[in-house]
This record gives structure tokens, C-alpha cells and sequence, in this order.
């Protein structure tokens, strides 16, 4: 019998909802504007992460989102070592954010 889900996919879920709530609440940089976590892709051997974001509030040309990208790349020591204080797990993966052009 076949389990529903497997590590990556529990742990890229639970990633997805605490780099929601630390980019909301933690990360103080009104460049930004809103941003909405809109999925997480995790490696195999959850040392990777991959952050989709979309914006609300900034321009929708290629330069300010590209800002904005950049910002959150950034800050993305300080969103791990957030994450490595919400999460119990053997090793913290490496963040990294890019635009959500699906939306």
C-alpha cells in the first residue's frame, strides 16, 4: 500500500505556510509590498528549496520584480535561520526565491 504523501512534499507544505508568516510578519522592508508564497519546491535530500512568490502592490514590469526577487534572495539567511527556529529538522534547506509567472 502506497503512502499519500512523502517527506519532501510534507516538508515543502509546512515550509510554504512558515516562510508565509515570517516574510508577513518578520521581514520589515516596505520595497516589497505584499507577497504571497504561492508554492515551495523541496530537493530529494531537503537541502534545496525553491520559494515561488507572487507580489501585489510593486509594478508589474520585469524591473521592479526583479527587485523585488532580489531583495527577498537577500534576506534569505535571515528567513533560514527563521525557519531553523520554527522548524525541527536535521538540516535547515537553502532558500531560494523566484517570480510566479503561472498566476
Amino acid at each position: 500500500m502506497a503512502r499519500e504523501f512523502n517527506r519532501t512534499d510534507r516538508v515543502a507544505e509546512q515550509l510554504q505556510r512558515e516562510v508565509a508568516q515570517i516574510i508577513q510578519m518578520e521581514v520589515k522592508d516596505p520595497r516589497l509590498g505584499m507577497v504571497t508564497v504561492s508554492g515551495v519546491e523541496v530537493s530529494k535530500d531537503l537541502y534545496y528549496a525553491t520559494v515561488f512568490v507572487t507580489f501585489l502592490g510593486i509594478g508589474e514590469d520585469d524591473e521592479s520584480i526583479n527587485a523585488a526577487i532580489h531583495i527577498l534572495n537577500q534576506a534569505s539567511g535571515f528567513i533560514r535561520s527563521a525557519i531553523g527556529k520554527r522548524m525541527k529538522l536535521r538540516v535547515i534547506p537553502e532558500v531560494k526565491f523566484q517570480f510566479d509567472s503561472s498566476i
